[in-house]
């Protein structure tokens, strides 16, 4: 009897601490879907590696959608909160809104309305800035880079100014295509996040 309720505190305990430990979402395109590359080379796997690394048992749900927009993300959010109950969202979108040449005004409303979304099902969020190669013109990618700190600003969200920071632009850490990081930038981008996400866990 004594065995039995022993083996039975045990259950309890471990199914509090797995309850407990939370799931945090990556809602983002390419750069977060690993296109060009197995999906185990991408950051958000290296970033499952390093929770493990540091003891921290939480689950890691990745929703990036290759060719993604922040209209999107916001359409897709809803039904990702309801079904995850994350505790943790991290927003990587924008890019795909700066390649097509879309509204900035639109692109912060739309990231906007994703954070605050998130914060409502009571999730904390981390966001990751872009930013646009120079030959967009100089006004656009302004404004464009402006959205990220402007929100960061807005919501005191945590933020990375630059997410591809040290991989765009470097040799060998992007791929043929000059847009989508290579695998050897994969770590780079986990570490250019981490010391914030690692504060919010």
């Amino acid at each position: 009897m004594r065995a039995w309720c022993i083996a039975g505190a045990m259950a309890v305990l471990l199914w509090s601490q797995n309850s407990l430990a939370g799931t945090l979402l990556v809602v983002g395109d390419s750069i977060s879907a690993a296109l060009g590359m197995d999906t185990r080379q991408g950051w958000v796997a290296l970033l499952e590696q390093r929770l493990e690394e540091e003891g921290l048992d939480h689950r890691v749900v990745n929703a990036s959608i290759s060719g993604d927009t922040t209209a999107g993300g916001l359409v897709r959010l809803p039904r990702l909160l309801a079904e995850h109950q994350p505790e943790w969202v991290i927003l990587e979108l924008g890019g795909n809104d700066g390649l097509r040449g879309l509204p900035p005004a639109q692109m912060q409303q739309n990231l906007l309305a994703m954070i605050e979304r998130s914060r409502d099902s009571g999730a904390q969020v981390l966001l990751l800035g872009m930013r646009l190669p120079p030959n967009y013109g100089l006004r656009y990618t302004r404004a464009f880079e402006q959205v990220y700190s402007d929100l960061a600003a807005q919501t005191q969200v945590p933020w990375v100014p630059f997410f591809l920071e040290g991989v765009g632009g470097v040799e060998g850490m992007m791929q043929a295509d000059g847009i989508h990081p290579a695998p050897a930038a994969q770590q780079r981008m986990l570490d250019n996040l981490w010391p914030l996400l690692k504060q919010m866990l």
